[in-house]
């Protein structure tokens, strides 16, 4: 099965939001809520796809010519490249009814194994979506984070327990998630969170912990001091608010000032393993990428999982041999134009 193949496929039993386009870049999308598009004016899925492209990287060929190793290690745990798949919730409401969280996340989970990588999982209104996620993460020798909504804290530590007893080994909150119109005056609620109050669900969890939704440098120190482990320079796909700046915009400053004490990643419009590439030299350690696997699975399975990773791994490989880096300790601001 091609990529092609795979979008094709996909064109037939996605939607009625997503169009799985040619590249995934937000216009069609547009500000379509629920849905994969942005929230308000819809530009800032837009933007952060552009943003990526107007990053030139630097190319040098006059280098030893051996192959370009792209191997990442997270907690102790190697991968194949610094890429995961992103946490998504709700399928059947934002991408059509072809499949259930639970159903999604049963082929996504394993399907990221075997390809070499590890996946987020979401969370929803639903407790079994959770609940159900994490069992795939612990059956699967804990590769991949539950990524945990930024509920009150009895529920959050009741679905912690949960994914500790699955065998899950790092989770994650997505704290903008705050900002989800359908989150929004559910019971239990969603909200911001307070330094003190991540500090002692972290402390709870007692493994890695990874805030998803930094955007700043406040942010990023703040982030710091609750104790977790890394960051994910995120905007939720322009999901949560509009008019904010794209995460390509952001990194830099955010690496200047947290680098070396905390794992970042960044996820946000990045389409390719040049994109990718793009993102270690401006200081991230590894990328997430949510919409094109959902594309993924819903095109191709367990399938279209590996050969999207692969295509990924081969564009960063490539990449990374034409700028004369052969390992992504190698990769560094110098790359960038």
């Amino acid at each position: 099965m091609t990529y092609q193949e795979i979008l094709q496929t996909a064109r037939s039993c996605i939607g009625p939001y997503c169009k799985a386009c040619p590249v995934c870049d937000g216009r069609a999308c547009g500000n379509t809520m629920p849905g994969p598009g942005a929230k308000g004016s819809g530009t800032v899925a837009r933007r952060n796809y552009e943003a990526w492209q107007n990053v030139r990287l630097n190319m040098d060929t006059i280098c030893q010519n051996r192959p370009a190793d792209t191997s990442f290690t997270l907690f102790g745990q190697t991968y194949a490249l610094p890429v995961f798949a992103g946490p998504v919730g709700a399928v059947k409401l934002h991408y059509g009814d072809k499949f259930t969280d639970l159903e999604y996340n049963d082929i996504l989970v394993p399907a990221c194994v075997q390809a070499g990588i590890a996946a987020f999982t979401g969370d929803g209104t639903d407790p079994a979506v959770f609940t159900a996620a994490a069992k795939a993460i612990g059956d699967n020798g804990g590769r991949g984070i539950p990524t945990v909504k930024p509920w009150d804290r009895d529920t959050i530590f009741a679905k912690l327990d949960q994914a500790k007893a699955s065998g899950a080994r790092m989770f994650a909150m997505d704290i903008d998630a705050a900002g989800l119109p359908f989150l929004k005056g559910l019971n239990p609620p969603a909200g911001s969170k307070t330094v003190a109050e991540l500090r002692e669900v972290i402390e709870y969890a007692g493994v890695p912990f990874l805030l998803k939704g930094i955007m700043t440098v406040k942010g990023a120190r703040k982030a710091l001091e609750t104790g977790a482990a890394g960051i994910v320079v995120s905007n939720h796909g322009g999901r949560v608010q509009d008019g904010v700046p794209a995460t390509a915009e952001v990194l830099p400053a955010i690496a200047q000032a947290v680098k070396g004490q905390m794992t970042i990643f960044v996820d946000g419009g990045i389409r390719s393993g040049t994109d990718v590439c793009k993102a270690l030299a401006l200081g991230a350690d590894a990328c997430i990428l949510a919409r094109p696997y959902v594309t993924a699975v819903y095109g191709g399975g367990a399938e279209g999982v590996q050969v999207l990773t692969s295509k990924l791994k081969a564009e960063l490989s490539d990449t990374m041999t034409m700028c004369g880096v052969h390992s992504l300790a190698e990769i560094d601001r110098d790359l960038i134009f």
